[in-house]
């Protein structure tokens, strides 16, 4: 099989300075392949280090040690764990998006314009990525009086829908999520999940990081245990 991702004998340690100065290594000789379309789930204990291996395919993180082989468009294959910091920046408005649970935006930047900024980064004229920012706030269930308002002052579960829409709009080749269906009510929870469903259709590797396995890990091709250590 053709991989769009593989990653080798992946290690991430980090030294505890403020504690005692010792060194942990939560994730321990990952490896695991990812094919264009499919969807593989992580799952385990909370604390483990799953969120670290994410961070360490779209760079984040810088990886202790291993190996996460990339094939893309602009630069065939390529190992995201040792390539220029420009590089990386390029893949990440153009081939990978990253979902964490948290959404992070400007003070006073409306909902619209969140979720149109990959498009903006991509250099899609302003008016043509409205027109799909707001066909995708209406897929979320965002109500259309709140698509000029900060997300800032939305719910938890608002600002989530945001955040999604955000790494779906720009349609990249791998989707890193982080508990995606996490503060989701279960209709939405099932437009996310049509979502994921959507874009690997339309050739996308996901991988996924929940605890969520009667829901989302039911849509999964493969689930991944992550070993405790």
């Amino acid at each position: 099989m053709n991989y769009l991702l593989e990653v080798k004998n992946l290690y991430k340690s980090f030294t505890l300075h403020l504690i005692d100065g010792r060194t942990i290594t939560p994730v321990c000789d990952v490896s695991f392949s990812v094919a264009a379309g499919e969807h593989l789930l992580i799952h385990g204990r909370s604390g483990m280090g799953k969120t670290s291996i994410l961070k360490c395919i779209y760079r984040t993180y810088v990886p202790t040690s291993g190996t996460i082989w990339f094939q893309s468009h602009q630069f065939g294959r390529i190992d995201l764990s040792r390539a220029d910091e420009r590089i990386i920046i390029d893949l990440r408005e153009r081939e990978i998006g990253f979902c964490s649970q948290f959404l992070r935006v400007l003070p006073r930047v409306s909902a619209l314009d969140t979720i149109c900024e990959p498009l903006y980064r991509q250099g899609l004229d302003r008016t043509a990525a409205q027109e799909i920012g707001r066909e995708w706030l209406r897929r979320l269930g965002i109500a259309a009086e709140l698509w000029q308002a900060s997300p800032m002052t939305f719910s938890g579960g608002e600002q989530q829908r945001i955040n999604l829409g955000r790494a779906f709009i720009a349609r990249p080749r791998l989707l890193l999520l982080d508990e995606p269906t996490a503060s989701l009510d279960e209709t939405t929870k099932q437009v996310v999940i049509n979502m994921i469903r959507a874009a690997q259709r339309e050739g996308t590797a996901i991988i996924s990081v929940s605890h969520d396995l009667t829901g989302l890990g039911v849509y999964a091709d493969r689930q991944w245990t992550f070993p405790s250590r």
